[in-house]
This record gives C-alpha cells, sequence and structure tokens, in this order.
C-alpha cells in the first residue's frame, strides 16, 4: 500500500488584471498569500470507493464511485450549479484516473483530506480556495498514485480538472497556487482546451501546444505594504464571469479596449516591480481600479459593493491606492499604501464601516517559483521529463 502523500497550497490575491485575463493570452497579476490549504492523500477506508473527500468544510466524509466516464457520489446527492465543494476534487481525481489509464496505469483510488485556512467561520473570503484545493489535490494524489511531476505539468492537469467544472474562469488561482509567489500570469485558450480533451484525451491535452498561457515570477513590492480588507460578503467569481460573458459587452470593441488598457497597467506594474518604483506600483494599483470602475459602469455587474468603495475610497485618502481583488460583489480588496504609512488608522476606519482587516503575508518565502518564462517548458512536458511516468507496453 503506498504511503500518504501531503502537499500544500497557499490562496491568492488578484493585484490586477480582473475580467482582462479571461480572454486567451491577456495577462493579470496575482499574488499568493500565507494561508494554505492542505490535502492529504491517501488509501480508501472503505475498498468499494474509488473516492472518498474527508473535508473541514463538509459536515461529513463524502464517497464516490466510478460511474462511466465520471465520478459519481454514492449517496446519489446532486451537486449545486455551482459545482459544490466537492466538484474541483472529484475533478482532479478523474482527470488523473484518466491519464493513468491513458498510461496503462491501475486504476488511482484515494481517500483526499482537506484542512483549509481560506475561511472565515466557514465562510470563503476570496482568496482563491478552489484554485488551492486544486493545485494541492493534484500534488498529493499524483506523488501518492506513483507519479511525481513537475510544477508545469501539475499546473496543466490542474487547469485540465479545472475547466471541466467550468472552462470560464480563467485558471489564475491554480497557476498562482502552483508556482506560489508573485507572477504575471496570461491564460490558454480553455474552450480550445476542452474541445482537444474531449477529442484526444488527458495525454494528448499535456503534451499539445497551449496558446495563450505563460508564467512569469515576479519580485515581491519593496517599498509599499498591501493590505487586505474582507467585507464579510462571500461572492461567486462564476456567477460575474458568466453574466459578463453574456452581455453584449462581450467580444464588443469596449471589450478589446479594456483588455488593451487593463494590460497596459499589468506591463506597467510588472516595471515598477522590477525597478522597485513603489510611486508608479501605486498609480497603476490606481489605474486598475479606475478600469474596473468603468466596467462596472458599462456591464452593471456590481463589481464595487458600498463597502468596496469605502474600502478604496479610504486608502486614497490615507496616500495609497486601492482596487477590488478578483471579480468583486463583496469578498476582499487591496490597499497598496507607502511603507511609511502606518497602516493601523486605515484598518480603524475599515472597521468602524464593517470591514475587517486580514493579517496576510502576500509574498510566501517558500515554494516552487516560477522560470522568468514558462512557455517553452511547457511544450510535451510528459515527453520531456525525467520524471514522466512512461506508457506501459502491452505484454
Amino acid at each position: 500500500m503506498p504511503r500518504p502523500a501531503i502537499a500544500r497550497a497557499p490562496g491568492k490575491l488578484m493585484i490586477a488584471g480582473e475580467y482582462a485575463v479571461l480572454t486567451p493570452g491577456c495577462a493579470a497579476i496575482i499574488a499568493t498569500v500565507d494561508r494554505f490549504v492542505t490535502v492529504t492523500a491517501s488509501a480508501c477506508a472503505n475498498d468499494i470507493h474509488d473516492l472518498e473527500i474527508d473535508s473541514d468544510l463538509l459536515e461529513r466524509c463524502v464517497a464516490l464511485r466510478q460511474r462511466g466516464p465520471h465520478l459519481k457520489r454514492v449517496d446519489g446527492c446532486d451537486e449545486d450549479p455551482e459545482g459544490g465543494s466537492t466538484a474541483p476534487l472529484a475533478s482532479v481525481a478523474q482527470t488523473i484516473r484518466s491519464l493513468a489509464a491513458e498510461l496503462g496505469l491501475p486504476p488511482i483510488r484515494a481517500r483526499l483530506t482537506v484542512r483549509s485556512t481560506l475561511h472565515e467561520g466557514g465562510i470563503k473570503i476570496g482568496l482563491g480556495s478552489s484554485g488551492a484545493v486544486t493545485a494541492a489535490a493534484v500534488q498529493a494524489l499524483t506523488e501518492f498514485a506513483g507519479l511525481p511531476l513537475r510544477a508545469e505539468v501539475r499546473l496543466r492537469l490542474g487547469l485540465l480538472a479545472s475547466l471541466t467544472v467550468n472552462p470560464a474562469p480563467s485558471g489564475g488561482d491554480v497557476a498562482a497556487s502552483t508556482w506560489q509567489g508573485w507572477i504575471r500570469y496570461s491564460s490558454p485558450d480553455r474552450d480550445a482546451l476542452l474541445g482537444l480533451l474531449q477529442r484526444r484525451g488527458v495525454l494528448a491535452t499535456l503534451c499539445a501546444p497551449w496558446a495563450g498561457l505563460s508564467v512569469r515570477a515576479l519580485p515581491g513590492p519593496t517599498a509599499v505594504s498591501v493590505q487586505t480588507g474582507w467585507t464579510g460578503m462571500p461572492a461567486s467569481t462564476g456567477d460575474r464571469v458568466g453574466r459578463l460573458q453574456s452581455h453584449p459587452w462581450w467580444k464588443s470593441p469596449h471589450h478589446q479596449a479594456f483588455c488593451h488598457s487593463s494590460t497596459r497597467v499589468v506591463d506597467d506594474m510588472c516595471r515598477a516591480l522590477h525597478d522597485s518604483n513603489p510611486a508608479r506600483l501605486i498609480d497603476a494599483v490606481a489605474r486598475a481600479h479606475t478600469h474596473l470602475a468603468e466596467l462596472d459602469a458599462e456591464s452593471g455587474l456590481g463589481i464595487l459593493t458600498p463597502e468596496l468603495s469605502v474600502l478604496c475610497r479610504t486608502a486614497y485618502a490615507a496616500g495609497g491606492a486601492a482596487k477590488v481583488s478578483g471579480a468583486g460583489g463583496g469578498d476582499c480588496g487591496i490597499a497598496v499604501l507607502p511603507a511609511a504609512t502606518d497602516p493601523r488608522a486605515l484598518h480603524e476606519q475599515w472597521q468602524s464601516q464593517g470591514i475587517i482587516p486580514l493579517s496576510l503575508d502576500t509574498a510566501p518565502a517558500q515554494g516552487t517559483q516560477a522560470p522568468p518564462d514558462a512557455g517553452p517548458l511547457l511544450t510535451a512536458p510528459l515527453r520531456h521529463s525525467p520524471d514522466a511516468p512512461q506508457r506501459r507496453k502491452n505484454p
């Protein structure tokens, strides 16, 4: 029996590029935080189960069995429209089971135990918990199954698992939780990947070119502090993404202009980080906020709630800049302040308006770091990796 495998992945904050990064090839800046999801892969407690999920966010353990091409809950319960808290884990397990079958390996059966610090009182707070769960589960389950893989291959597996649940989100949370630190991420064409996956399977899709995908490591900021405020209101990223993509704004000239403007902000922010230029960084955050506010006015998505608007205004009054972090409508906002500014006064203002300051470090000094440009390394990764499993020959 294989030994249990444990993996830990951090949550994230979107620093810039929200909504633009949904378009393949467009970029966002994402930073991981020092709150984590830990996933342990071990043997199933019951031999008849193919997957068992024991999560501190579930009332009880959930068991699944293979039913045709999908893992289905043995209790017959259907997931909710958002996919439910078990959907990301079930999709990871199914994707890895499919890869194992294509490699001629026996079926992978496992119990996944999940413990998360990305919630407050059981409520998600907008730190990318689904992406962190996906990244940690991919690493734990592949190691448990004897399939140690490079980070770039695990990223692709995680993205494939995510897009089978919902191809609309960018996958930036999975990328950040896989690489850690500060990254510049641009998204692949998820619809094209989903079609390729359905036609040719997991292995061929992993080894195909992924147009648009890029992950680049960035230095963390200097001479500033990044403050995070939680509105106390959970928000649905999938809901707002779906509404935007069904809105006439999507793929209109306004959409194209938004992507161009967002890309300029992301590029300026990258230069500010590389040059350790705090004034330029704060200016880029302010421009990112302006672009999101304009998108909100054009689309009516409700990105800026009253609480998030207060969060931003108070940060400007303190000499910094602030914006929504993520899809908005609740969850978190971030403020970037000059290092000489004591954030306690800002925190007091937030608290007086019902906004909860979160104690977060945005750049954990551990974990796998992205190379300066990961794109070339992501071509035929299984074939080129010395750690990759080999397809078994038929006797």
